[in-house]
């Protein structure tokens, strides 16, 4: 059983960095997040039984420890804010695209700490149906949210 959880761990430690990259801000915070996020998923791995895709599972798993983590933090900006490592979008020569992706990103640092889970869940191509599952919301839930969050997003981008 140890084996196959930590086989599951390296195959899918690129979903846990990427939770860590959103919610945190500096490298200690995200170490910390990553080792509580292996841990809940070790205490809860005897538990899974398959009725949802290992990935769904992981990623409800560490978002929800994330958020829990960061309403705890007594200083939310030093944990709940983005940096460059959040999305690690490949340079460009383009002068004008990297602005925007910036502005971007500027925009994904104000969200809500769900807003950014569900952000971060769609820019990775899940459906809503597993958007839901992971986070717990009803499909319907998701695609109103996503439209308050595209518009709010233009705003945020337009006004940097």
């Amino acid at each position: 059983m140890k084996e196959q959880f930590l086989l599951l761990i390296t195959e899918n430690e690129g979903l846990i960095f990427k939770v860590c990259n959103m919610y945190c801000n500096n490298k200690e915070d995200k170490e910390d997040l990553f080792q509580d996020i292996v841990l809940q998923l070790w205490r809860s791995y005897s538990t899974f039984k398959g009725d949802s895709k290992v990935t769904t599972w992981m990623y409800r798993i560490a978002i929800n420890n994330a958020i829990t983590r960061l309403r705890k933090e007594t200083k939310r900006e030093k944990f709940a804010e983005l940096d460059g490592e959040a999305f690690q979008v490949p340079h460009t020569d383009n002068g004008e695209l990297e602005e925007r992706i910036t502005a971007m990103y500027e925009a994904i640092k104000k969200l809500t700490e769900i807003e950014r889970a569900i952000t971060m869940l769609y820019m990775d191509d899940c459906s809503y149906k597993e958007i839901s599952e992971i986070l717990g919301l009803s499909e319907t839930n998701i695609g109103f949210k996503l439209n308050k969050i595209k518009s709010r997003l233009k705003t945020l981008v337009n006004t940097l």
